[in-house]
């Protein structure tokens, strides 16, 4: 592959996906995309570079950009992953929450980056097992991703025997799942809890509205500092002064954005900060999208 070549296509990830690669990562180009070399009937790298088109930062683009950003990114995902980040969520952030808000008021948790969509379907396991705190509370949960073809499999919530045997525990697996031939789907009452839509983190994330506890776990790691700075100053414009953001366990705010800081004592658990308005002025502002997953 030419370095023209390369240019094109780490072009093409970083403005659609935000996705930073350098000329170290030719032989993750040359594996990952060899798939969208057949679909598309190319025999080399430097044939599909000639036949990208430009896309601008946060679109969502079609065709055989969409191809290559789709191979690239990363979907690993499965239920309860880490497990901490939920142990808080239930038995911390989820009762301050509803603690600090009117009883009628809605509970809204996105799912930041959903891929398949277990992340989301263990958050509504969770919710689902709080009815009694929740005391009738409506409560909506949002997944977004980058990539059409894990949120098609996210809407259908059918998984492999792999993939339930991955964090999730039996009793849950009883509880919420129903045998189909070699694979298991979700219960329609957890598919009923999550709203699941396509979204580029580096677009304009306005339209996912105010949201009480972001998940954007194992996501930043993919981003250069520019785009981690950009994305958490966007995610925090998303949520209340009391929101709390869940990252990876390899992932920190520290030394890229002043929005958020660390929960005392917790890993990956951060709180919103409320700028002063002349240093907010100076954040930037939200640009374009997601490549990693939760």
């Amino acid at each position: 592959m030419t370095p023209r070549s390369f240019t094109s296509i780490a072009a093409l990830l970083m403005a659609g996906s935000g996705l930073s690669i350098g000329p170290d990562k030719t032989y993750l180009l040359e594996n990952r995309l060899a798939p969208v070399m057949r679909k598309h009937h190319l025999d080399s790298l430097d044939a599909l570079a000639a036949k990208l088109r430009p896309v601008s930062f946060g679109s969502m683009p079609g065709g055989l950009e969409q191809d290559v950003i789709e191979a690239m990114t990363t979907n690993e995902s499965f239920f309860f992953r880490d497990d901490k980040p939920f142990t808080h969520f239930r038995t911390r952030a989820l009762p301050q929450l509803l603690a600090d808000r009117p009883a009628h008021a809605k509970l809204r948790i996105w799912s930041a980056a959903a891929s398949t969509g277990q992340e989301a379907y263990s958050l509504a396991m969770i919710l689902q097992e709080s009815a009694a705190m929740l005391a009738g509370r409506s409560v909506e949960i949002i997944g977004t991703d980058i990539s059409r073809e894990a949120l098609g499999r996210a809407r259908e919530g059918l998984y492999t025997q792999f993939e339930v045997q991955r964090g999730l525990p039996m009793q849950s697996l009883v509880k919420y799942f129903r045998k189909e031939g070699s694979q298991w789907r979700i219960a329609d009452s957890l598919r009923q809890m999550v709203q699941f839509r396509s979204l580029n983190l580096l677009a304009d994330l306005r339209s996912v509205g105010q949201c009480d506890a972001v998940f954007c776990r194992n996501v930043l790691i993919y981003f250069d500092q520019p785009t981690k700075s950009r994305v958490l100053a966007a995610i925090a414009r998303q949520m209340p002064s009391d929101g709390v953001l869940y990252l990876g366990g390899a992932e920190t705010v520290l030394g890229i954005t002043d929005a958020f800081t660390a929960q005392a004592h917790e890993r990956g658990v951060y709180e919103r900060v409320i700028l002063p308005p002349a240093q907010a002025a100076l954040c930037p502002p939200s640009f374009a999208g997601a490549a990693a997953r939760g």
